[in-house]
């Protein structure tokens, strides 16, 4: 856990503590490595294409746990989906979908947007391809054959493409969005805070920070002069307000107070909160473009600072939060 006091954004001063890092970041290694033109590799050599289900006939199915492929590592890459149709029997139809796990041999769920068109004798003797865009670590293929045996197979094509300064890409993409997080004054991908209050608010509602206030895994709890330690309760001692990509508050239900006890002299009052799109893919395409920016600012040691920066705050110009703290 990484922790920050006194955290400032865009001149606010909050005490604010970060409890989760972001695990995923807006733009990919690839993607910057293309936008800095950086690529060691040949065409070939970038690109890996590996078999998840096994080319052949398959029987009838309907379902789709029999004819699943093996997982792949896709995170941080670029990912295509392909499968490579053959003859349909008779009447036969085939769906394929992508699913996605954090693990790689267990908890495989389907990945929304990850349905490919159902073959038939109609379209059969084709390939068919899906980009991924998910957020899971690794990625696999699932069918379900109906009405009779169909010939096909999957495979996943990632683009790893890779330079000498990888590590320090890596590391470049992650201080980009953070600038990007520091002008704007938001999250840009989940991320869990503690934000600390030293007295309940005088109105019926505090504001929370950093905007794309999730509602799951909130939590507000108070500590007494002992240091004792409550937990409120959701809907009975308090309601959220999300606010889309706004600033979400947190509401007194009807009727409903703040505890009344004596609070602790130290950071009395704690809500932890998770902030930020869930998926890259959600981020607005300009706030990547100035993490890409960014990025490129600090590559380059700042010698091309004075182009980037007018065009890094014009991308950024819509999503700025001004809420005060």
């Amino acid at each position: 856990m990484q922790a920050q006091r006194g955290t400032e954004r865009g001149g606010c001063t909050l005490k604010i503590s970060l409890y989760t890092a972001p695990v995923l970041e807006p733009i990919s290694r690839a993607e910057l490595l293309t936008h800095l033109r950086l690529d060691s590799g040949t065409f070939d050599s970038n690109l890996t294409l590996t078999q998840s289900l096994a080319y052949g006939s398959h029987a009838v199915q309907d379902n789709y746990t029999v004819h699943v492929g093996t997982g792949i590592s896709v995170i941080g890459k670029q990912a295509d989906v392909i499968v490579h149709h053959g003859t349909n029997g008779a009447t036969g139809t085939v769906d394929t979908r992508i699913e996605e796990s954090d693990q790689l041999a267990t908890g495989y769920t389907a990945w929304t947007g990850g349905a490919f068109i159902q073959v038939t004798t109609a379209n059969d003797n084709a390939d068919y391809k899906k980009q991924y865009t998910g957020t899971k670590q690794y990625i696999r293929t699932a069918s379900k054959v109906l009405l009779a045996a169909c010939e096909f197979g999957t495979s996943i094509l990632v683009n790893s493409a890779v330079t000498a300064e990888d590590d320090d890409l890596t590391d470049l993409i992650t201080d980009g969005r953070v600038a990007v997080e520091n002008i704007c004054r938001r999250a840009l991908l989940s991320q869990t805070w503690d934000y600390y209050l030293d007295a309940w608010p005088a109105e019926d509602f505090t504001k929370l920070p950093f905007g794309n206030l999730q509602s799951a895994g909130l939590a507000v709890s108070w500590k007494d002069t002992d240091g004792t330690e409550t937990t409120l309760t959701l809907t009975t001692d308090y309601l959220i307000e999300a606010n889309g990509e706004g600033i979400g508050k947190i509401v007194l239900p009807y009727g409903g107070t703040w505890p009344t006890g004596s609070l602790y002299p130290s950071n009395p009052i704690k809500i932890r909160f998770t902030a930020g799109w869930t998926t890259a893919a959600l981020v607005p395409k300009n706030i990547k473009r100035a993490v890409r920016f960014a990025a490129e600012d600090a590559y380059y040691h700042g010698n091309r600072h004075e182009v980037l920066q007018p065009a890094i705050m014009n991308l950024l110009s819509s999503y700025r939060l001004h809420d005060e703290f």
